[in-house]
């Protein structure tokens, strides 16, 4: 028995809103919802006797995977013997939160469905971090685990753990397979249900005794998802009614979130950004969607966003978002975020809209077509000469953005700038690369010092916050663009979490590069210590700098890699065309960096974006007349 999905939820909580809100059409959303699933365009496969395993394995060869990233265990073990033999690449990982981010980092590059494999128990548990990670940043994954066999469900066998039961709360959806004959269905189900409407993860958990059952395979299987039906085209009148409030409002911009580009939407994004003249703010989680050279970028809203940005949103009268949920790090204090703007929310799910900000205009569906059909409105609009001046908005926040561009001040004591080490890197390596970072100060600069100007080149755990993503899902994204260079940017306190996943890497031959930007402390930590707490740094220091304890270069020898180190300004550049010539192995580099650096701007968790600070003690003067 299956329970209800997320979206057949959300959609009843949307008929009960639209019960008061007559913008909302839900039977003409209804029926331009997507109609019965389809399975992936196969060969159909004639029926043959194998047992569960098989059919596992041959379900996953007749969806199309390549490589699945897992670690073998008694009770999955059955699985792995026709795998043995299969057309499917399987990466043995050193940790099962390994393959979980693999997979995780495989599907964001590609676009594709990226796909683990743990035992029972504790394997399965290793998977729970990473499934929670992708189901915060909307990552189509497929987790498949092992169970104790069925007669022993529910007595504490050996290994047994409901991983059913646990990752209830964070998965899209999840299966306990019951017979071997459901085996096709269920794998065709779980990747239909990852990748379409919001992506997210299923798990399929399958007892011991269900793969070694003998049972006959075939392809295509028949789909059976009664109420899953993703609106993707958005309603004509909430549309018009949104292209009407773009062609009036005096401030408006665009608040782009990764849903653009989860849904290929970026061409649009552009093309409806470049014809209205309104500013683009890109989340942390879309950086990418919208060039960062682009003149009508503002740059990064939240926490650590820049001033322009910040201000964009808090003062405008028009919010229009795309793809993204309000979360807490870009409206700050949610009571005093954008008080006087109107909202035009479209997200692909109907549960996002309203949940943290009042809504407007809600407009459900997918954000390719949403833009598309937005461009059609704006541009009727425009034709009958409606439209407004943005020139004093954008005397305004060119004005902003001249006065407060990101930056960042050379260390005093003449330790080596992170910042520096990142705006560098960025530039040797290229708008081609991709860039997957860690969780701190290191992913902040960079996301703030690296340019991004094409979508999917930069990965990072975003709604989690998850330490220890970086290296393996760098990993991930090598192995779905083994042609396209891959730089991990990580901090000394992740990399020491999951970096035994570089092991995988050289016995693989997975040539990703690691930037260690090394300060000696868990940094984010250590700076909200100095603001927060009166320099009082309690256990922050990680002793990597004092007792060079791990030594990261020789480590990184010590699995496989080619290990470097860089501990001044002019050894940077060299130092990274050095890892940039190596392409038949790892390459760690170890940047000892100053550990006094601090990220700004700043929004302080819990205050309103109107007390952005531009640097430790400055505030960014801005004349509440003029806006």
């Amino acid at each position: 028995m299956t329970r209800p999905t997320p979206e057949t939820l959300a959609h009843t909580a949307r008929r009960a809103r639209a019960a008061a809100d007559p913008t909302v059409d839900v039977d003409s959303a209804a029926a331009r919802s997507a109609a019965t699933p389809a399975v992936p365009a196969v060969r159909p496969s004639a029926p043959a006797q194998v047992s569960g395993a098989g059919s596992l394995v041959r379900s996953l060869e007749a969806l199309g995977v390549d490589v699945v990233f897992g670690i073998p265990g008694g009770a999955i073990l059955p699985a792995y013997d026709p795998l043995y033999d299969s057309t499917v690449r399987h990466i043995l990982v050193r940790h099962e939160q390994g393959a979980g981010h693999a997979a995780t980092g495989y599907a964001q590059a590609t676009g594709k469905v990226g796909v683990c494999i743990a035992t029972s128990g504790p394997g399965a548990t290793n998977l729970v971090t990473p499934i929670a990670d992708a189901y915060m940043d909307s990552v189509a994954m497929v987790a498949i685990t092992g169970q104790v066999a069925r007669p022993s469900i529910g007595t504490d066998a050996f290994q047994e753990a409901d991983i059913q039961g646990i990752t209830l709360p964070i998965t899209k959806h999840n299966f306990l397979v019951q017979t071997a004959e459901e085996i096709p269905r269920v794998l065709a189900e779980a990747f239909h249900l990852a990748s379409s409407g919001r992506p997210g993860p299923v798990l399929v958990d399958i007892p011991k005794d269900v793969l070694q059952a003998p049972t006959t395979f075939a392809w295509p299987p028949t789909l059976d998802l009664p109420g899953y039906r993703p609106t993707l085209h958005p309603h004509g009148k909430q549309i018009r009614e949104a292209a009407r409030l773009m062609a009036g409002a005096r401030r408006p911009v665009l608040y782009v979130g990764g849903g653009v580009l989860k849904a290929g939407a970026t061409d649009g994004l552009r093309r409806l950004a470049e014809l209205t003249g309104i500013p683009v703010v890109t989340t942390l989680m879309a950086l990418g969607a919208f060039p960062d050279s682009h003149r009508q970028h503002l740059g990064m809203p939240g926490m650590h966003g820049t001033v322009a940005a910040v201000y964009g949103l808090q003062k405008s009268d028009l919010i229009v978002a795309l793809g993204a949920r309000f979360d807490d790090r870009v409206t700050g204090k949610l009571d005093s975020f954008a008080p006087d703007a109107t909202v035009v929310h479209a997200d692909i799910d109907p549960a996002e809209i309203g949940k943290n900000r009042h809504v407007d205009v809600p407009i459900v569906g997918d954000a390719k077509h949403v833009i598309d059909e937005l461009i059609a409105a704006v541009t009727v609009e425009r034709s009958a000469g409606r439209t407004t001046d943005l020139g004093d908005w954008w005397t305004q926040l060119d004005d902003l953005r001249d006065r407060y561009p990101l930056g960042y001040d050379e260390p005093s004591d003449g330790t080596l700038s992170p910042q520096y080490v990142i705006e560098r890197l960025g530039e040797i390596a290229g708008p081609d690369t991709i860039f997957v970072a860690g969780v701190g100060q290191h992913q902040m600069w960079a996301s703030q010092f690296i340019s991004y100007e094409k979508p999917h080149t930069w990965l990072n755990s975003g709604g989690l916050g998850t330490m220890g993503y970086a290296v393996p899902a760098a990993m991930g994204a090598k192995v779905g663009k083994p042609d396209t260079v891959v730089w991990a940017v990580d901090g000394d306190g992740c990399f020491q979490m999951t970096n035994q996943e570089l092991a995988t890497c050289a016995l693989e031959g997975i040539p990703v590069k690691i930037a260690v930007i090394n300060n000696g402390n868990l940094g984010m930590v250590r700076q909200w210590q100095t603001l927060f707490y009166n320099e009082r740094y309690s256990n922050t220091e990680l002793g990597t700098h004092k007792h060079r304890i791990p030594d990261f270069v020789k480590l990184a020898e010590a699995l496989g890699c080619v290990g470097l180190r860089c501990e001044n300004a002019a050894d940077v550049d060299k130092t990274i065309a050095a890892a940039m010539e190596i392409n038949d192995a790892p390459v760690v580099i170890d940047f000892v960096v100053g550990k006094d650096a601090m990220v700004w701007p700043m929004v302080a968790a819990g205050t309103s974006n109107d007390e952005i600070m531009f640097a430790r003690g400055v505030r960014p003067v801005f004349d509440e007349d003029d806006i």
